[in-house]
């Protein structure tokens, strides 16, 4: 039966039955173009097969179906035409074939019940529904019955029988109180399938007078309700009693107390039944079990395990459900009754039967005229179902004859169809359980070239990524499509290209020169069509400016920027976030054209700051982080770790339990958060402490659970912010009595170790989980799945006890009890184990090798029997090796691979072959004792691939104008080489290329001799190696023709090697500081050679600027530049065809703001308010000999004159230097430091040498230009040069040098 499926318009309804084409032929799922193309009817909804409908309602039975033109509508009833128009209750909906059978208004559901059947048919063939068959709901009411009360004696069974009127569908079935509650059911008392309610044993609580059964009619919701039935227990008690009252003290009475009974099944009834259940379906056994104790009811399958995931256990294990039943599952299926007193059981055996169900459904087909096609109709079931074919609704035995047309079974084969083949064809599935009707067309088109792209469409791409240009096409017979490039271009062709089956090309690198028109032409039979496309190539976004990672002190201001570049015409948006969400909604927070600013920095605007920028093509990112930190700190109070509780006393000593309390010791500033309490056993591990337990830091007392036969000592560890205190001293010991366990081993195991045993382990108990001395174990074990008793053996001192001669493989239940001289521990729970494995006996069957490409293949095996296994499946091990390589006919030493598949897998992937050789495999099962014996060895080869590289390219005997290639066969040829492809180009001085030569050569040559080329010129090689696959990868080498006569570089007499290519320039670095930047660069050619850098601010259209290096140094100095400006910069060298090196970026700090020195903080100025007035005159006098002893230029009025904007003041409150921060640094730098981030000491436009600053400074340059040395406070005597002063440095003198 097809799914059924809601539509809602035609045009979508038409899509979803073209998608099931399988031809050759496909149809894009354009709406205009399915609007133009005549279809076959397609039912696309229709009612359920079973319809059950409700008695007082409108009954509608869908039928809709779509095609070109639209189908027409009829319905059969009962096999014979339904006239709908003389039924005034029936009417069909417009445009539908959907029947509507009025009922509200006078109609009886009952006179509608029957088989309908819709067809839907137009001038291509006719469709038709399943077989609908119309009933309507039925919910009965229960019959009239005396119900008797029920007199029952406790202890005894009952059965309250319900007996449902019959109703459509079955009602459901729940029992009830006059109150409305659900009664309570348990393993003693519960409701069967049939509704029927069992009590196993009745109890004097059971005693009451409205057991009511209800019936749910969920299809017309209505319940129906059975007359209230009555329960009266009669316990053994009250029975003596009344006989007692009624006879004299002479007689004998008494009634027998209650008596225990053997389990007894309820139902089912007798020891075997059977049962029967559909394939797919829910399969449901029930037993139920009479007897005191109430039986317990437990599952297994005979022969078999129950099926893992898909089994339920329901209404207290009392019945079995097994979901997504199959044929497989069909055996003996036994459920065990069991209590105390005995056990009986019942066998059910379950035959698992099938409606059909598809293997292969029939599919449309769309074929052109003259071409072939095939309908296949598959299905399975159990019996196996006949297949049956009609032709539009007719079987196809009377249908009208088609040449075309033959059926083969459950194949229709169709040859050289023609437009009038078009139909619809029926396949019919049935066996006597079911059957499955399917609709599949047979579609005959003949149909010119069509493309469905929009003319003249605008592509965008960004450089160096994929074009895809589409060209949509339809026609039948299936066009052919080629691409032109330009209104007159030739075809495209070539590796630089990917042609795709629907038409669209690919460039995968698109590039500024793949720009352009492109012409898509079909062509078939009937015709041919062109379109063009337009491609346009933009330049892709970047970040040339990212946003850095910053430090800043709360409250302080902090700036990211964001600088980008882009496309002209392409506009870009610049998004911030803040750890990968929106920015806070803050006024703080200012975004800019591209920076993003924070004010008043707090804490929580410590993260990730991302500036996202999108364009309509692409997008780039990039993050820094910020990190906000606090002023320093005022000195803090001392936090420490609490000092250990003391006074411990032990108090309320009982059998497991007794009270600790403590008095706890100094918290040392941080409050305490909890204790935590630990004791010792000195019985049995002394010096080892336990944790106990923990409690709040507030209380000081806590109420101890013991276990038994323990030596306790007890201690306290108060805990806060800080940590842990020092342990308290103990308590005072507390042995408590002993006791039966109270606890079994834990991690009991069964694991055999040979093929004939079973090992039972287990965790034996610790010391004081004994409770008690004389620890022992009772260890039991019984084959599972087998009635067996138990068999039982007590030991001691040990964790492991060997069961010897077992079964290979079988399933045992265990249990390990513990014991000691006062008694057991409570009933230990059950664990699985299995005896020893043993290796597999037999190797997988049909090993099949698929070779699915040159390196990659697919092998196959048949699983084998799970009896022979004899362990757990642990997978299947495929061990393969090369015989030989096909193309080199060369045997080598044979290594063997091994690939290992978990589980139960019956195929695996043979990845890493070498192409174009010849393999052999096996495969063996594993299971845990190890492998299984191997499968026949299977020979299979992979065919040829491309070939590697060439194993070299050398490049010899120069000439003016030639050059000499030798070179070596790959190692890897992969196949038979069938040529070389060299390709070769010039690169001028720029590092442009030109144009690119390619060149054939055949397989067997090793050399060749290229001439004519232009004499001094660099050639850039690229050589490959090919097999009839395709060409392999390319190696690349480069080489200069010499030079002529007047050449500044010839070859040495007899060199046989082309020379280095000389010159050039590499590696130029910049290091920039506000005004100035220092350049480096790396030099490879002659000596000798006159340099000059060329500088201009980035982004700029004006003129580079000029400097000429002195001498031959690889370092320069540019002055004179813009604080906070972008450079580029890049070097050449002058006399040697006026080659420079690649452009380099860098950007100068920002400019910053002066400094004044605070005279405040100066000692004259101090010393000047202090003095007392009557010694003014004398102290001022001290003052000018003091300042004139040092020479003519102090220090003090050097720095004022320089007003050098790193120089720090002191803090008035303690002396101490403030902090610099440099905008290009990342982090803050030590106080009182004046080296700046690209660690240089910057130069101010004055021209006074560095070592004017302070009286330690001994500057100089190193070989890549970068300065060395720095500000030192003292040094070694040197004779005094110009204004220097040689004067013990001053306080100023010692800030400047400070580091």
């Amino acid at each position: 039966m097809m799914k059924k499926m809601s539509i809602p318009t035609s045009k979508t309804s038409l899509v979803l039955f073209l998608c099931q084409i399988i031809s050759a032929l496909d149809v894009p799922l354009d709406s205009k173009l399915l609007e133009e193309l005549s279809q076959p009817p397609t039912i696309t909804q229709q009612s359920p097969k079973d319809y059950i409908v409700d008695p007082r309602e409108n009954i509608v039975i869908q039928c809709e179906a779509k095609g070109k033109p639209p189908p027409s509508f009829s319905w059969t009833r009962n096999g014979t035409h339904f006239d709908i128009d003389k039924d005034a209750q029936v009417t069909m909906k417009p445009n539908s074939g959907t029947l509507v059978i009025n009922i509200m208004n006078g109609g009886k559901a009952e006179a509608y019940e029957g088989v309908y059947q819709c067809t839907a048919r137009n001038e291509r063939g006719a469709a038709i529904s399943n077989n609908i068959v119309i009933r309507p709901s039925r919910s009965p009411l229960w019959t009239k019955e005396k119900l008797e009360p029920n007199h029952v004696r406790e202890g005894d069974s009952l059965v309250l029988h319900c007996r449902p009127p019959v109703g459509l569908p079955p009602p459901i079935i729940f029992w009830m109180d006059n109150a409305f509650q659900r009664l309570p059911q348990s393993e003693r008392v519960s409701q069967g399938l049939n509704g029927d309610l069992y009590f196993s044993n009745v109890q004097p609580e059971d005693t009451r007078e409205d057991y009511i059964c209800y019936a749910r009619f969920n299809h017309t919701q209505t319940i129906q309700q059975k007359q209230p039935i009555s329960v009266k227990v009669f316990s053994m008690d009250s029975l003596n009693d009344t006989i007692a009252a009624n006879l004299s003290d002479t007689d004998i009475y008494g009634a027998k107390p209650v008596t225990e009974r053997q389990p007894v099944l309820l139902t089912p009834t007798g020891s075997t039944s059977t049962k029967v259940e559909l394939r797919g379906n829910v399969l449901l056994l029930e037993c139920i079990a009479a007897g005191l104790p109430t039986p317990v009811i437990r599952w297994i399958k005979e022969g078999g395990e129950l099926p893992a995931n898909r089994t339920f256990f329901e209404n207290f294990k009392k019945t079995l459900k097994i979901i997504d039943v199959s044929e497989a599952d069909s055996g003996n299926y036994k459920c065990i009754a069991r209590n105390t007193l005995g056990s009986v059981h019942h066998v059910i055996s379950v035959t698992v039967k099938a409606a059909p169900y598809w293997i292969t459904a029939p599919r449309n087909l769309v074929l052109s005229p003259g071409e072939d096609g095939t309908l296949i109709c598959r299905a399975n079931g159990n019996p196996k179902p006949s297949i049956s074919w009609l032709a539009n609704g007719v079987p196809i035995a009377i249908a009208p004859e088609d040449p075309s047309r033959k059926v083969d079974g459950d194949t229709i084969i169709f040859s050289h169809v023609q437009e009038r083949s078009s139909a619809v064809y029926q396949c019919n599935a049935s066996n006597e359980y079911g059957y499955l009707l399917a609709n599949a067309f047979v579609n005959v088109l003949a149909e010119p070239p069509r493309i469905l792209t929009p003319a003249n469409k605008l592509y965008q791409v960004i450089a160096d990524s994929p074009a895809l240009l589409d060209c949509a096409y339809f026609g039948s017979p299936k066009p052919e499509i080629e691409w032109f490039k330009g209104v007159k271009g030739s075809i495209l062709r070539g590796n630089e290209y990917v042609f795709h089956d629907n038409g669209t090309l690919e460039i995968p690198v698109a590039q500024k020169n793949s720009a352009g028109t492109y012409t898509c032409v079909a062509r078939n039979e009937l015709g041919k069509i062109q379109n063009e496309v337009q491609l346009e190539i933009k330049d892709p976004t970047m970040i040339i400016k990212q946003p850095e990672y910053k430090v800043i002190q709360r409250y302080g201001q902090v700036s990211f920027e964001c600088i980008i570049k882009h496309d002209s015409t392409l506009l870009p948006t610049v998004t911030w976030l803040k750890d990968n969400d929106e920015l806070p909604d803050d006024e703080r927070f200012l975004v800019g054209k591209d920076n993003l600013t924070i004010m008043n920095v707090t804490d929580k605007d410590d993260g990730t700051y991302t500036c996202i920028v999108n364009t309509t093509l692409d997008s780039v990112s990039a993050s820094a982080v910020l990190t906000v930190v606090a002023a320093p700190p005022t000195p803090a109070i001392i936090y420490a770790r609490p000092n250990p509780p003391f006074d411990l006393e032990l108090t309320g000593q009982l059998e497991r339990s007794i009270e600790l309390s403590w008095i706890p010791g100094d918290e040392n500033n941080s409050p305490i958060t909890n204790f935590v309490i630990e004791y010792e056993d000195a019985l049995h591990e002394p010096g080892v402490w336990h944790y106990q337990t923990e409690v709040p830091g507030t209380q000081t007392t806590v109420q101890l659970k013991l276990s038994p036969y323990v030596n306790y000592s007890f201690r306290v560890i108060a805990v806060n912010k800080i940590g842990r205190s020092q342990p308290s001293e103990p308590s005072e010991q507390y042995l408590t009595k002993s006791a039966s366990p109270d606890e079994n081993p834990a991690n009991v195991q069964g694991i055999g170790s040979e093929p004939d045993n079973l090992v039972i382990t287990w965790e034996p108990l610790k010391g004081f989980q004994s409770n008690g001395p004389g620890l022992q174990y009772k260890v039991s074990w019984r084959q599972k799945d087998v009635d067996d008793e138990w068999t039982s053996v007590i030991v001691a001192n040990v964790s492991k006890y060997i069961v010897s001669g077992t079964p290979t493989f079988v399933p045992y239940e265990i249990k390990v009890q513990a014991l000691n001289d006062l008694g057991y521990a409570p009933e230990p729970s059950e664990v699985i184990g299995h005896s020893g494995e043993d290796l597999p006996m037999v190797a997988p069957g049909n090993v099949q090798v698929h070779v699915i490409n040159s390196t990659l293949a697919k092998v196959h095996w048949d699983p084998v029997p799970l009896k022979t296994v004899r362990g757990h499946l642990q997978g299947y091990k495929v061990y393969y090796w090369k015989v030989q390589s096909l193309s080199r006919r060369s045997r080598r030493h044979v290594e063997k691979k091994i690939l290992t598949f978990r589980g139960n897998k019956t195929f695996g992937m043979l990845p890493g072959l070498e192409p174009y050789s010849s393999y052999m495999l096996n495969v063996r099962v594993v299971n845990g004792k190890g492998e299984g014996p191997a499968s026949p060895d299977k020979v299979f080869k992979t065919p040829e691939g491309v070939p590697g590289s060439p194993s070299f390219l050398k490049i010899t005997n120069p000439t003016l104008d030639s050059l000499t290639l030798e070179w070596g066969s790959p190692t890897h040829p992969n196949g038979i080489l069938t040529s070389y492809t060299l390709k070769f180009q010039p690169i001028n001085n720029t590092h442009e290329l030109g144009p690119l030569v390619e060149i054939r050569i055949p397989a067997n040559e090793s050399s060749l001799i290229l001439k004519n080329l232009n004499y001094s010129t660099r050639y850039k090689f690229y050589f490959n190696a090919q097999t009839s696959v395709g060409s392999g990868s390319q190696i690349t080498e480069e080489a200069v023709t010499i030079m002529d006569e007047a050449g500044i570089l010839r070859p040495a007499v007899g060199a046989g090697k082309v020379q280095p290519l000389y010159p050039r320039i590499r590696n130029v670095t910049t290091a920039a500081a506000e005004t100035y930047a220092n350049i480096s660069w790396e030099y490879e050619g002659p000596d000798h050679a006159n340099f000059y850098v060329e500088y201009g601010v980035a982004g700029s259209k004006e003129d580079w600027k000029k400097e000429i290096v002195n001498g031959s140094r690889s370092f320069f100095v540019l002055k004179g530049l813009t604080p906070g400006t972008a450079y580029k910069v890049r070097v050449g060298a002058e006399g040697l065809s006026g080659f420079r090196s690649s452009e380099d970026v860098f950007e100068t700090g920002p400019a910053m703001a002066s400094r004044q020195v605070d005279i405040a903080t100066q000692g004259w100025f101090i010393g000047l308010m202090c003095a007392v007035a009557l010694l003014i005159l004398i102290l001022l006098i001290v003052c000018f000999i003091r300042r004139n002893k040092g020479g003519k230029y102090p220090v003090k009025e050097k720095e004022d004159a320089h007003a050098d904007p790193e120089i720090q003041p002191m803090k008035e409150d303690d002396g101490t230097f403030g902090e610099y921060s440099d905008a290009e640094d990342h982090k803050p730098l030590k106080k009182g430091s004046r080296t700046p981030s690209d660690r240089t000491v910057k130069k101010e436009d004055s021209d006074d040498s560095l070592v004017d600053y302070g009286e330690g400074v001994n500057g100089q340059f190193n070989e890549d230009g970068s300065f060395i040395g720095q500000y030192s406070g003292k040094k070694e005597k040197e004779p005094a040069e110009g204004n220097e002063s040689s004067e013990a440095p001053s306080p100023v003198n010692a800030m400047n040098s400070f580091v």
